[in-house]
């Protein structure tokens, strides 16, 4: 849970000059840096910590202001993720977070930090309660479960044309949420659904059994790879069901490939994640990203980059709207009221916030894995926040 400050200037190898010429402002991250999910988690961190570098010269020259980031570590676990980001409000220099992965962790974390004004943008919750709520520091540029969900069963139904699925889901905020979403879009069509909930993490034999009694021509997993979704399927393929397989946006990580091998091909899965095929303008981010942080950059390293993009287009118009001189940071609050009115032209796409702090316009991508355990995206599907 402890904190590492990284000062942009150092990261960007830019020279800055002093720090006791200008005013330090920091925007802190907020993700998983251990535990099972710690690879999208560091995605998090450090696409927003590219995208802070890339402005930190901009901000210094014209603003007087020091950049910096606060990387802070949830484990993907509520209490410690609320912990982190009580210490996080007490540094009054911090005036936004980027994240959280989970949205089990930011439900309780923008309510512990909504009355100290700090604004969280998120790159990856997609339940709707995280929005639903109407807290005036809570913004996501992803969509939205009941979006992708609508998503998912629309193809199952109508791409895959499934007559039976089976909705599986891991019992936590975001998985039956995703799952229930899914489950309400498919019965709309009149696609039979089974439905069950497990907190199985690794012998999922018994549920197996279950699968290929009723063999549908669809399994659904709502839930992470890394924590069942991956072995699930590779347990199905060796029972012998050769169901299609899809997922939500949990499924997006190379822990499935890596923990289900072969057993991956074929898989499906929605994402409110962009990627370098569907967004060409992403390449040289990608090799950036590559050359900065010797990492390869996933999907949520490209969004968490344009969340924390989002987050400086609110600072700046705070200092703005407020007519602040050169040196004088905004407040919170400024910062704050100041994002959910920004308009930002980002790499997924114009970003503007409704009033719910959702986005208004955007796009879900499904994905398969190929043959040779690689991605690739091969359907886009334009999605709008619902009327607040």
């Amino acid at each position: 849970m402890r904190a590492k400050v990284l000062g942009v200037a150092v990261l960007a190898g830019l020279a800055l000059g002093s720090a006791n010429a200008a005013t330090v402002v920091k925007i802190a991250t907020l993700s998983p840096l251990s535990g099972p999910v710690a690879n999208i988690g560091e995605q998090i961190n450090l696409g927003a910590k590219l995208a802070i570098a890339d402005k930190a010269k901009y901000f210094l020259d014209k603003y007087g202001i020091e950049l910096q980031v606060s990387s802070n570590d949830d484990q993907a676990t509520a209490s410690v993720g609320v912990a982190a980001a009580k210490k996080i409000a007490t540094d009054q220099r911090v005036l936004a977070i980027v994240g959280t992965l989970n949205s089990s962790v930011v439900t309780p974390v923008s309510e512990a930090v909504k009355g100290r004004n700090l604004a969280i943008v998120s790159p990856a919750n997609t339940a709707t309660t995280v929005t639903d709520r109407g807290l005036p520091n809570m913004n996501r540029i992803c969509a939205r479960d009941d979006a992708q969900g609508a998503a998912g069963a629309d193809y199952l139904a109508k791409t895959l044309k499934a007559k039976t699925v089976y909705v599986v889901h891991d019992k936590t905020t975001y998985g039956e949420g995703l799952a229930t979403e899914v489950k309400k879009g498919l019965e709309a069509q009149g696609v039979r659904v089974v439905f069950e909930g497990t907190d199985e993490k690794s012998n999922f034999a018994p549920l197996v059994t279950k699968v290929s009694a009723i063999n549908p021509d669809a399994v659904y997993y709502g839930g992470l790879a890394s924590t069942g979704g991956a072995l699930f399927v590779k347990q199905l393929r060796a029972a012998g069901v050769k169901a299609t397989y899809m997922g939500g946006d949990g499924l997006d990580d190379s822990e499935l490939q890596k923990q289900a091998g072969d057993a991956a091909k074929g898989v499906l899965f929605t994402t409110a994640a962009a990627s370098v095929d569907v967004v060409p303008e992403a390449k040289k981010l990608e090799d950036n990203f590559k050359k900065t942080f010797n990492k390869e950059m996933l999907g949520y390293g490209l969004m968490s980059y344009d969340a924390a993009n989002v987050v400086l287009a609110g600072i700046e118009k705070a200092i703005k709207d407020n007519k602040l001189s050169k040196g004088r940071s905004p407040s919170r609050a400024q910062v704050m009221k100041a994002i959910r009115a920004v308009k930002v032209e980002t790499l997924s796409g114009t970003v503007e916030f409704n009033s719910m702090g959702d986005r208004k316009a955007g796009y879900l991508y499904i994905a398969k894995v190929q043959d040779n355990l690689d991605l690739k995206i091969i359907g886009q599907v334009a999605v709008k926040a619902p009327k607040p």
